[in-house]
Protein backbone atom coordinates (compact mmCIF):
# COMPACT_ATOMS: atom_id res chain seq x y z
CA UNK A 1 0.00 0.00 0.00
CA UNK A 2 2.75 2.43 0.92
CA UNK A 3 4.66 1.57 -2.26
CA UNK A 4 1.53 2.24 -4.28
CA UNK A 5 1.09 5.62 -2.61
CA UNK A 6 4.75 6.48 -3.16
CA UNK A 7 4.70 5.51 -6.83
CA UNK A 8 1.52 7.48 -7.38
CA UNK A 9 3.09 10.46 -5.65
CA UNK A 10 6.12 10.33 -7.92
CA UNK A 11 3.95 10.02 -10.98
CA UNK A 12 1.82 12.97 -10.04
CA UNK A 13 4.81 15.11 -9.16
CA UNK A 14 6.02 14.61 -12.71
CA UNK A 15 2.81 16.10 -14.09
CA UNK A 16 2.91 19.79 -13.24
CA UNK A 17 -0.32 20.37 -15.10
CA UNK A 18 -2.13 18.03 -12.71
CA UNK A 19 -1.19 19.22 -9.21
CA UNK A 20 -2.55 17.29 -6.25
CA UNK A 21 -4.21 18.88 -3.27
CA UNK A 22 -2.65 19.15 0.17
CA UNK A 23 -4.58 16.20 1.61
CA UNK A 24 -3.62 13.89 -1.27
CA UNK A 25 0.08 14.67 -0.94
CA UNK A 26 0.12 14.13 2.82
CA UNK A 27 -2.15 11.10 3.15
CA UNK A 28 0.89 8.85 3.54
CA UNK A 29 2.01 10.78 6.64
CA UNK A 30 -1.23 11.14 8.56
CA UNK A 31 -0.81 8.10 10.83
CA UNK A 32 2.68 8.96 12.07
CA UNK A 33 1.69 12.61 12.46
CA UNK A 34 -1.40 11.57 14.43
CA UNK A 35 0.76 9.64 16.92
CA UNK A 36 3.02 12.64 17.52
CA UNK A 37 0.08 15.03 17.75
CA UNK A 38 -1.64 12.83 20.33
CA UNK A 39 1.54 12.69 22.43
CA UNK A 40 2.13 16.44 22.07
CA UNK A 41 -1.48 17.31 22.95
CA UNK A 42 -1.29 15.03 25.96
CA UNK A 43 1.94 16.49 27.32
CA UNK A 44 1.00 20.13 26.74
CA UNK A 45 -2.38 19.73 28.41
CA UNK A 46 -0.82 17.83 31.31
CA UNK A 47 1.53 20.78 31.79
CA UNK A 48 -1.27 23.36 31.57
CA UNK A 49 -3.70 21.57 33.89
CA UNK A 50 -1.28 20.16 36.49
CA UNK A 51 -1.20 23.50 38.35
CA UNK A 52 -4.85 23.18 39.41
CA UNK A 53 -4.15 21.49 42.78
CA UNK A 54 -1.38 23.89 43.82
CA UNK A 55 -2.29 27.12 41.99
CA UNK A 56 -3.67 28.83 45.14
CA UNK A 57 -0.51 27.81 46.99
CA UNK A 58 1.67 29.33 44.29
CA UNK A 59 -0.40 32.53 44.27
CA UNK A 60 0.10 32.78 48.03
CA UNK A 61 3.81 32.06 47.59
CA UNK A 62 3.97 35.02 45.18
CA UNK A 63 2.84 37.41 47.91
CA UNK A 64 -0.98 37.32 47.90
CA UNK A 65 -2.17 36.79 51.48
CA UNK A 66 -5.92 37.48 51.74
CA UNK A 67 -8.03 34.37 51.11
CA UNK A 68 -10.50 36.16 48.83
CA UNK A 69 -7.63 37.62 46.77
CA UNK A 70 -5.99 34.19 46.48
CA UNK A 71 -9.22 32.74 45.08
CA UNK A 72 -9.70 35.65 42.69
CA UNK A 73 -6.14 35.63 41.33
CA UNK A 74 -6.16 31.84 41.00
CA UNK A 75 -9.26 32.03 38.81
CA UNK A 76 -7.80 34.83 36.70
CA UNK A 77 -4.50 33.01 36.23
CA UNK A 78 -6.19 29.75 35.27
CA UNK A 79 -8.59 31.32 32.77
CA UNK A 80 -5.97 33.57 31.18
CA UNK A 81 -4.52 30.72 29.10
CA UNK A 82 -7.87 29.74 27.62
CA UNK A 83 -8.70 33.37 26.88
CA UNK A 84 -5.39 33.75 25.03
CA UNK A 85 -6.01 30.59 23.02
CA UNK A 86 -9.52 31.72 22.09
CA UNK A 87 -8.14 35.03 20.82
CA UNK A 88 -5.34 33.66 18.64
CA UNK A 89 -6.61 30.27 17.41
CA UNK A 90 -8.15 31.77 14.23
CA UNK A 91 -4.89 33.60 13.47
CA UNK A 92 -2.79 30.45 13.81
CA UNK A 93 -5.30 28.54 11.68
CA UNK A 94 -5.03 31.17 8.96
CA UNK A 95 -1.22 31.07 9.10
CA UNK A 96 -1.39 27.28 8.89
CA UNK A 97 -3.24 27.63 5.60
CA UNK A 98 -0.60 30.06 4.36
CA UNK A 99 2.66 28.56 5.63
CA UNK A 100 1.86 24.96 6.55
CA UNK A 101 0.62 22.97 9.54
CA UNK A 102 3.97 21.73 10.85
CA UNK A 103 5.44 25.22 11.48
CA UNK A 104 2.42 25.99 13.66
CA UNK A 105 3.00 22.82 15.70
CA UNK A 106 6.67 23.65 16.17
CA UNK A 107 5.86 27.26 17.09
CA UNK A 108 3.29 26.17 19.66
CA UNK A 109 5.52 23.54 21.27
CA UNK A 110 8.61 25.73 21.54
CA UNK A 111 6.60 28.73 22.74
CA UNK A 112 4.81 26.75 25.43
CA UNK A 113 8.00 25.04 26.60
CA UNK A 114 9.68 28.42 27.09
CA UNK A 115 6.69 30.10 28.75
CA UNK A 116 6.00 27.15 31.05
CA UNK A 117 9.57 27.28 32.30
CA UNK A 118 9.33 31.06 32.80
CA UNK A 119 6.23 30.60 34.98
CA UNK A 120 8.50 28.73 37.37
CA UNK A 121 10.57 31.89 37.92
CA UNK A 122 7.69 34.38 38.24
CA UNK A 123 8.28 37.00 40.93
CA UNK A 124 4.70 38.14 41.53
CA UNK A 125 1.13 37.29 40.65
CA UNK A 126 1.03 39.82 37.80
CA UNK A 127 3.86 38.00 36.04
CA UNK A 128 2.04 34.71 36.63
CA UNK A 129 -1.15 35.98 34.97
CA UNK A 130 0.79 37.58 32.11
CA UNK A 131 2.75 34.39 31.43
CA UNK A 132 -0.39 32.25 31.55
CA UNK A 133 -1.97 34.63 29.02
CA UNK A 134 1.13 34.46 26.80
CA UNK A 135 1.01 30.65 27.01
CA UNK A 136 -2.43 30.82 25.43
CA UNK A 137 -1.49 33.45 22.88
CA UNK A 138 1.63 31.72 21.53
CA UNK A 139 0.73 28.13 22.38
CA UNK A 140 -2.20 26.04 21.31
CA UNK A 141 -0.47 22.79 20.36
CA UNK A 142 -3.74 20.87 20.65
CA UNK A 143 -5.43 23.41 18.36
CA UNK A 144 -2.63 23.15 15.80
CA UNK A 145 -2.86 19.36 16.01
CA UNK A 146 -6.56 19.51 15.20
CA UNK A 147 -5.76 21.53 12.08
CA UNK A 148 -3.06 19.09 10.92
CA UNK A 149 -4.97 15.89 11.61
CA UNK A 150 -8.23 17.35 10.31
CA UNK A 151 -6.65 18.28 6.98
CA UNK A 152 -4.38 15.26 6.46
CA UNK A 153 -6.51 12.28 7.48
CA UNK A 154 -8.59 10.67 4.71
CA UNK A 155 -12.13 11.99 4.72
CA UNK A 156 -13.54 8.55 5.49
CA UNK A 157 -11.27 8.29 8.57
CA UNK A 158 -11.28 11.91 9.71
CA UNK A 159 -13.86 11.39 12.46
CA UNK A 160 -11.95 8.47 13.95
CA UNK A 161 -8.61 10.31 13.75
CA UNK A 162 -10.01 13.42 15.43
CA UNK A 163 -11.58 11.18 18.07
CA UNK A 164 -8.20 9.63 18.85
CA UNK A 165 -6.66 13.11 19.04
CA UNK A 166 -9.45 14.24 21.37
CA UNK A 167 -8.77 11.22 23.58
CA UNK A 168 -5.13 12.28 23.98
CA UNK A 169 -6.14 15.82 24.92
CA UNK A 170 -8.75 14.58 27.39
CA UNK A 171 -6.23 12.22 28.94
CA UNK A 172 -3.90 15.19 29.45
CA UNK A 173 -6.63 17.14 31.23
CA UNK A 174 -7.36 14.09 33.38
CA UNK A 175 -3.76 13.21 34.28
CA UNK A 176 -2.56 16.80 34.76
CA UNK A 177 -4.23 17.47 38.12
CA UNK A 178 -3.09 14.06 39.38
CA UNK A 179 0.51 14.88 38.47
CA UNK A 180 0.12 18.33 40.02
CA UNK A 181 -1.03 16.75 43.27
CA UNK A 182 2.12 14.63 43.58
CA UNK A 183 5.04 16.33 41.81
CA UNK A 184 5.35 19.48 43.98
CA UNK A 185 6.05 17.32 47.04
CA UNK A 186 9.05 15.85 45.21
CA UNK A 187 10.59 18.74 43.32
CA UNK A 188 8.73 21.81 44.60
CA UNK A 189 6.18 24.05 42.90
CA UNK A 190 8.72 25.91 40.76
CA UNK A 191 10.41 22.65 39.82
CA UNK A 192 7.06 21.31 38.66
CA UNK A 193 6.82 24.08 36.07
CA UNK A 194 10.34 23.27 34.86
CA UNK A 195 9.32 19.60 34.51
CA UNK A 196 6.26 20.68 32.52
CA UNK A 197 8.44 22.77 30.22
CA UNK A 198 10.76 19.79 29.73
CA UNK A 199 7.83 17.54 28.77
CA UNK A 200 6.67 20.03 26.16
CA UNK A 201 10.25 20.36 24.89
CA UNK A 202 10.27 16.61 24.23
CA UNK A 203 7.05 17.03 22.23
CA UNK A 204 8.69 19.89 20.30
CA UNK A 205 11.69 17.71 19.47
CA UNK A 206 9.48 14.87 18.25
CA UNK A 207 7.44 17.31 16.18
CA UNK A 208 10.57 18.67 14.49
CA UNK A 209 12.10 15.25 13.80
CA UNK A 210 9.12 12.95 13.17
CA UNK A 211 6.22 14.99 11.77
CA UNK A 212 6.23 15.11 7.96
CA UNK A 213 4.40 17.52 5.71
CA UNK A 214 4.49 18.37 2.02
CA UNK A 215 3.36 21.96 1.80
CA UNK A 216 3.68 24.03 -1.36
CA UNK A 217 3.05 27.69 -0.49
CA UNK A 218 2.61 28.75 -4.09
CA UNK A 219 -0.23 26.28 -4.70
CA UNK A 220 -1.65 25.30 -1.30
CA UNK A 221 -2.30 28.87 -0.19
CA UNK A 222 -4.45 29.37 -3.30
CA UNK A 223 -5.79 25.88 -3.87
CA UNK A 224 -9.48 25.22 -4.08
CA UNK A 225 -11.38 22.21 -2.92
CA UNK A 226 -11.66 20.42 -6.25
CA UNK A 227 -7.97 20.44 -7.11
CA UNK A 228 -6.72 17.95 -9.64
CA UNK A 229 -9.04 15.27 -8.37
CA UNK A 230 -12.12 17.24 -9.38
CA UNK A 231 -14.11 15.57 -6.65
CA UNK A 232 -15.87 18.81 -5.74
CA UNK A 233 -16.61 22.13 -7.28
CA UNK A 234 -13.60 24.41 -7.73
CA UNK A 235 -15.18 27.08 -5.54
CA UNK A 236 -16.97 25.98 -2.38
CA UNK A 237 -19.63 28.46 -1.29
CA UNK A 238 -19.72 28.78 2.49
CA UNK A 239 -23.12 28.33 4.11
CA UNK A 240 -23.11 30.63 7.12
CA UNK A 241 -26.02 28.91 8.85
CA UNK A 242 -23.99 25.71 8.96
CA UNK A 243 -20.83 27.48 10.07
CA UNK A 244 -22.74 29.27 12.84
CA UNK A 245 -24.24 25.99 14.03
CA UNK A 246 -20.78 24.39 14.15
CA UNK A 247 -19.32 27.31 16.10
CA UNK A 248 -22.17 27.35 18.63
CA UNK A 249 -21.93 23.60 19.09
CA UNK A 250 -18.17 23.77 19.59
CA UNK A 251 -18.65 26.39 22.28
CA UNK A 252 -21.34 24.32 24.01
CA UNK A 253 -19.01 21.34 24.41
CA UNK A 254 -16.86 23.01 27.06
CA UNK A 255 -19.55 25.39 28.28
CA UNK A 256 -21.61 22.37 29.37
CA UNK A 257 -18.61 20.71 30.99
CA UNK A 258 -17.36 23.85 32.76
CA UNK A 259 -20.65 25.41 33.88
CA UNK A 260 -20.61 23.40 37.09
CA UNK A 261 -16.99 24.22 37.98
CA UNK A 262 -17.69 27.30 40.17
CA UNK A 263 -20.30 25.49 42.26
CA UNK A 264 -19.15 21.89 42.28
CA UNK A 265 -17.30 22.02 45.61
CA UNK A 266 -20.22 23.77 47.32
CA UNK A 267 -22.70 21.38 45.70
CA UNK A 268 -20.77 18.31 46.83
CA UNK A 269 -20.46 19.78 50.32
CA UNK A 270 -24.25 19.87 50.45
CA UNK A 271 -24.32 16.12 49.76
CA UNK A 272 -22.79 15.35 53.14
CA UNK A 273 -19.13 14.97 52.17
CA UNK A 274 -16.78 15.61 55.09
CA UNK A 275 -14.89 18.92 54.87
CA UNK A 276 -11.55 17.13 55.18
CA UNK A 277 -12.23 15.17 52.00
CA UNK A 278 -14.21 17.77 50.09
CA UNK A 279 -11.43 19.01 47.80
CA UNK A 280 -10.35 15.48 46.91
CA UNK A 281 -13.89 14.32 46.13
CA UNK A 282 -14.54 17.46 44.07
CA UNK A 283 -11.39 16.75 42.04
CA UNK A 284 -12.57 13.20 41.36
CA UNK A 285 -16.00 14.41 40.21
CA UNK A 286 -14.42 17.04 37.96
CA UNK A 287 -12.26 14.39 36.32
CA UNK A 288 -15.15 12.02 35.69
CA UNK A 289 -16.40 13.80 32.56
CA UNK A 290 -12.95 13.60 30.99
CA UNK A 291 -12.77 9.91 31.90
CA UNK A 292 -16.10 9.26 30.21
CA UNK A 293 -15.02 11.14 27.09
CA UNK A 294 -11.81 9.12 26.86
CA UNK A 295 -13.85 5.92 26.77
CA UNK A 296 -15.99 6.88 23.77
CA UNK A 297 -14.27 9.65 21.75
CA UNK A 298 -12.66 7.38 19.15
CA UNK A 299 -15.71 5.13 18.86
CA UNK A 300 -18.12 8.02 18.36
CA UNK A 301 -15.73 9.57 15.84
CA UNK A 302 -15.86 6.30 13.89
CA UNK A 303 -19.67 6.35 14.08
CA UNK A 304 -19.60 9.82 12.53
CA UNK A 305 -17.58 8.40 9.64
CA UNK A 306 -20.13 5.62 9.21
CA UNK A 307 -23.54 7.17 9.89
CA UNK A 308 -22.98 10.89 9.39
CA UNK A 309 -21.58 13.66 11.55
CA UNK A 310 -24.80 15.67 11.85
CA UNK A 311 -26.67 12.66 13.21
CA UNK A 312 -23.99 12.01 15.82
CA UNK A 313 -23.95 15.70 16.82
CA UNK A 314 -27.72 15.91 17.29
CA UNK A 315 -27.92 12.66 19.27
CA UNK A 316 -24.95 13.56 21.47
CA UNK A 317 -26.31 17.04 22.24
CA UNK A 318 -29.72 15.71 23.23
CA UNK A 319 -28.30 12.86 25.32
CA UNK A 320 -25.88 15.21 27.07
CA UNK A 321 -28.70 17.64 27.81
CA UNK A 322 -30.78 14.81 29.29
CA UNK A 323 -27.79 13.59 31.32
CA UNK A 324 -27.53 17.04 32.95
CA UNK A 325 -31.02 16.91 34.50
CA UNK A 326 -30.63 14.02 36.99
CA UNK A 327 -27.44 15.63 38.33
CA UNK A 328 -29.71 18.12 40.08
CA UNK A 329 -31.41 15.33 42.08
CA UNK A 330 -28.45 13.29 43.37
CA UNK A 331 -28.18 12.52 47.07
CA UNK A 332 -24.62 11.12 47.16
CA UNK A 333 -21.40 12.34 45.51
CA UNK A 334 -20.78 9.02 43.77
CA UNK A 335 -24.10 9.37 41.96
CA UNK A 336 -22.96 12.74 40.63
CA UNK A 337 -19.63 11.21 39.60
CA UNK A 338 -21.40 8.43 37.69
CA UNK A 339 -23.65 10.87 35.88
CA UNK A 340 -20.65 13.03 34.97
CA UNK A 341 -19.03 9.94 33.40
CA UNK A 342 -22.17 9.39 31.32
CA UNK A 343 -22.22 13.06 30.34
CA UNK A 344 -18.57 12.85 29.26
CA UNK A 345 -19.32 9.77 27.16
CA UNK A 346 -21.98 11.62 25.19
CA UNK A 347 -20.02 14.88 24.92
CA UNK A 348 -17.10 13.01 23.36
CA UNK A 349 -18.83 12.58 20.01
CA UNK A 350 -19.16 16.30 19.37
CA UNK A 351 -15.65 17.60 18.64
CA UNK A 352 -14.60 14.85 16.17
CA UNK A 353 -17.88 15.23 14.27
CA UNK A 354 -17.64 19.03 14.27
CA UNK A 355 -14.05 18.90 13.01
CA UNK A 356 -15.02 16.51 10.22
CA UNK A 357 -17.87 18.76 9.09
CA UNK A 358 -15.67 21.83 9.29
CA UNK A 359 -13.24 20.26 6.85
CA UNK A 360 -16.08 19.65 4.40
CA UNK A 361 -17.75 23.03 4.75
CA UNK A 362 -14.96 25.19 3.28
CA UNK A 363 -12.30 25.05 0.58
CA UNK A 364 -9.16 23.07 1.34
CA UNK A 365 -7.15 26.30 1.37
CA UNK A 366 -9.31 27.64 4.22
CA UNK A 367 -9.62 24.52 6.36
CA UNK A 368 -7.02 25.71 8.86
CA UNK A 369 -8.84 28.99 9.35
CA UNK A 370 -12.16 27.24 9.88
CA UNK A 371 -10.71 24.80 12.41
CA UNK A 372 -9.03 27.73 14.13
CA UNK A 373 -12.37 29.47 14.58
CA UNK A 374 -13.80 26.25 15.98
CA UNK A 375 -10.96 26.07 18.50
CA UNK A 376 -11.63 29.69 19.44
CA UNK A 377 -15.31 28.93 20.00
CA UNK A 378 -14.43 25.88 22.05
CA UNK A 379 -12.10 27.76 24.39
CA UNK A 380 -14.62 30.59 24.62
CA UNK A 381 -16.97 28.02 26.10
CA UNK A 382 -14.32 27.17 28.66
CA UNK A 383 -14.14 30.84 29.65
CA UNK A 384 -17.88 31.60 29.49
CA UNK A 385 -19.09 28.34 31.05
CA UNK A 386 -17.88 28.99 34.62
CA UNK A 387 -19.16 32.58 34.45
CA UNK A 388 -22.65 31.46 33.41
CA UNK A 389 -22.66 28.68 35.98
CA UNK A 390 -21.63 31.05 38.75
CA UNK A 391 -24.25 33.65 37.86
CA UNK A 392 -27.05 31.08 37.64
CA UNK A 393 -25.94 29.45 40.90
CA UNK A 394 -26.03 32.75 42.76
CA UNK A 395 -29.35 34.06 41.42
CA UNK A 396 -31.39 30.91 40.71
CA UNK A 397 -29.80 28.28 42.95
CA UNK A 398 -27.33 25.47 42.42
CA UNK A 399 -29.83 23.02 40.94
CA UNK A 400 -30.81 25.52 38.25
CA UNK A 401 -27.31 25.29 36.74
CA UNK A 402 -28.05 21.75 35.58
CA UNK A 403 -31.51 22.60 34.24
CA UNK A 404 -30.35 25.65 32.29
CA UNK A 405 -27.28 23.92 30.85
CA UNK A 406 -29.36 20.90 29.83
CA UNK A 407 -31.91 23.14 28.13
CA UNK A 408 -29.14 24.98 26.23
CA UNK A 409 -27.71 21.68 25.00
CA UNK A 410 -31.08 20.42 23.76
CA UNK A 411 -31.74 23.76 22.05
CA UNK A 412 -28.34 23.48 20.40
CA UNK A 413 -29.35 20.00 19.23
CA UNK A 414 -32.40 21.51 17.56
CA UNK A 415 -30.12 24.06 15.86
CA UNK A 416 -27.83 21.27 14.64
CA UNK A 417 -30.87 19.42 13.27
CA UNK A 418 -32.06 22.52 11.39
CA UNK A 419 -28.75 23.85 10.06
CA UNK A 420 -27.89 21.18 7.44
CA UNK A 421 -31.34 21.54 5.91
CA UNK A 422 -30.28 25.07 5.00
CA UNK A 423 -27.40 23.76 2.92
CA UNK A 424 -28.47 21.07 0.47
CA UNK A 425 -25.14 21.42 -1.35
CA UNK A 426 -23.07 20.77 1.79
CA UNK A 427 -21.48 17.28 1.73
CA UNK A 428 -22.90 15.21 4.54
CA UNK A 429 -20.28 13.98 7.02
Amino acid sequence: MNSTVSSSARALRQAPGQPRGYAERNVQYWRRNLVVCVFGSFTTLVSLSMLLPFLPLYVRQLGVSAQSAVIQWSGVAFGATFLGTALTAPLWGRLADRYGRKPMLVRAAIGMAVVMSLIGVAHNVYELVALRLIAGLVGGYASASTVMVGTQAPRERAGWALGILSTGALAGNLVGPLVGGVLPDWIGIRGTFFAGGAMIAVAALLTILVVKEEFHPASDAKARAGGAAGARAPVHRVNYAVVAALLVTAMMVLLANMSIEPIITVYIGGLGVDAAHLARVAGVVMACSALGSMLTAARLGALADRFGSWRVIVVCLVLTGLAMVPQAFVTHWWQLAGLRVVMGMTLAGLLPSIGKLARQSVDESRTGSMLGYLQSAQFSGQVVGPVIGGVIGVHLGLHAVFFVTGALLIACGALAHWAPRRAQALPRG
